[in-house]
């Protein structure tokens, strides 16, 4: 069993690391499958900020591996995204080296698709390189392309979260304007997939600085060995120093690249056969393809699948048999006897914790939200002849303890449980079994007096929290204001 987030998200194992936080394979509790989540490591401000930008981000593109969704629990926060298994293009250049031309324009052709949507929201991802383009485990199909880790991505016209002079990104996937300290635009992500063929196509992390170099000073080169020369002048194009110089948008590289495409020779019958191989391996212990093999405590209860409503009990504890135990929904929402639920407008409580002090209630939330009470226990029948016994002395009282109402007779399960007056709460969340009758003595004005003062809890006085009750009503709204800035 992993950690769960937010009584949805249960880590199984991590799958990746970034810049400012891990990636986890996790199992989805409400989609009932898996999913990436990325679960931020630092929590200072900055890395905060980044966090929420990224997850902000929602583009729905085939190509395009963005945010679905995130949580937050206690002093942690994570967003999920879609499983890919295959690896990225490191892994893929790893088990084969030089790329055919014919394979490199299949993936060029995706990863400019999924850029142009990118570009369509006003994003710059400042950040493509091989290891953050992905691949699905397609075999020996036809592949499928996913850019992913938008960290520092961001829209044009937004604030800069680093200094002027702060160049951010990967080294040796940099444009040369990114170098200089220009601000973030799309020329320069064209620059970094103008690497990232070059990367494919000769198996090899290529030179930024002897490239760009033998640009500035002798012009473009011609084709590298093994590149065809069509290909080639799109990639050139990508590649030039000067902005001003390479395809406007991400749309003009694409058509450049398909023309490029039909000019390239057929793929010949003795031609290595590509294959994109499962990169993630086998699911930890406790989990299978299904789902955890165990149900981890701190899963929301509406979450849980049909016909197993009650979550693991805490590490540590043994498990207890609890006939009235059970999960009930209400006009409140739904839940357990372990103290997990929710409802409409309320969070989920996924606290496994009991304060040993506090007595548990006998019995789960009911189909109309209320307690249900526990039938009492009825005596035996006595035998004809025989004087009944006297009833046995009542247990000392509790602190707050008021005499309780008696309840008539065995009170069967169908039955509603009627109204109780609110003297006996402390009854009714205690004893599985009614208490004989007392004779309920008349107590002295003074100490009925005393009484009513023992039930009021302490606090503050209303003078004192009315005016903190208004100050963080102003530091919420003003928190909100700042928040949709951003």
């Amino acid at each position: 069993m992993g950690e769960v987030f937010a009584g949805r998200y249960e880590l199984a194992d991590p799958i990746g690391r970034g810049g400012v936080g891990a990636v986890w394979r996790a199992w989805d509790h409400r989609r009932r499958r898996y999913v990436a989540a990325k679960v931020l490591q630092q929590r200072d401000a900055h890395s905060l900020l980044r966090f929420v930008r990224e997850q902000g981000l929602r583009i729905d593109h085939p190509h395009v591996l963005a945010p679905a969704s995130w949580a937050a629990d206690d002093d942690k926060v994570l967003f999920t995204m879609d499983l890919v298994t295959g690896g990225s293009l490191v892994h893929l250049v790893g088990d084969y080296g030089p790329l055919p031309p014919a394979f490199v324009c299949t993936l060029l052709d995706q990863l400019l698709s999924g850029l142009a949507a990118v570009h369509a929201e006003d994003v710059v991802h400042r950040d493509i390189k091989p290891a953050n383009v992905l691949l699905e485990a397609t075999g020996t199909g036809r592949p499928r392309l996913r850019l992913s880790d938008f960290g520092i991505a961001m829209r044009l016209g937004e604030p800069r979260l680093t200094e002027t002079n702060l160049v951010v990104g990967t080294p040796g996937y940099l444009a040369p304007e990114q170098m200089l300290g220009a601000e973030p635009d799309f020329p320069a992500d064209l620059f970094a997939v103008g690497l990232v063929a070059l990367y494919l196509l000769e198996g090899a992390k290529p030179d930024t600085k002897a490239l760009v170099r033998y640009f500035l000073e002798n012009g473009t080169p011609g084709p590298p060995k093994g590149i065809p020369e069509p290909l080639w002048q799109v990639v050139a194009s990508l590649l030039q120093p000067d902005p001003a110089d390479r395809f406007r948008t991400a749309t003009g590289a694409r058509k450049a690249l398909a023309a490029a495409a039909e000019l390239l020779p057929e793929p010949g019958i003795d031609d290595e056969l590509i294959e994109i191989f499962d990169q993630l391996g086998p699911l930890p212990p406790g989990f299978g393809p299904e789902g955890p093999l165990r149900q981890a405590p701190g899963v929301a209860l509406e979450l849980l699948p049909d016909g197993d409503s009650t979550p693991a009990p805490p590490a540590g504890t043994a498990p207890r048999e609890d006939p009235h135990t059970g999960t009930g929904t209400g006009a409140g929402g739904t839940g357990t006897g372990t103290g997990t639920g929710t409802g409409p407008g309320t969070g989920t409580d996924s606290r496994t914790d009991t304060d040993p002090s506090v007595s548990s209630p006998t019995g789960s939330l009911s189909d109309t939200g209320s307690f249900r009470i526990p039938p009492p226990q009825q005596p035996p029948d006595p035998a004809p002849g025989s004087r009944p016994l006297p009833p046995a002395p009542a247990p000392p009282p509790p602190p707050l303890y008021t005499p309780p109402v008696q309840v008539p007779g065995p009170m069967p399960n169908a039955l509603p449980v009627p109204p109780v007056d609110t003297t006996t709460a402390a009854y009714t969340a205690r004893a599985p079994h009614p208490a004989p009758p007392l004779p309920a003595p008349s107590p002295a004005p003074g100490r009925r007096h005393r009484g009513r003062r023992a039930l009021r809890r302490p606090g503050p006085p209303a003078k004192a929290v009315i005016p903190l009750l208004l100050l963080a009503l102003v530091c919420y709204a003003v928190g909100f204001w700042a928040l949709t800035r951003l």
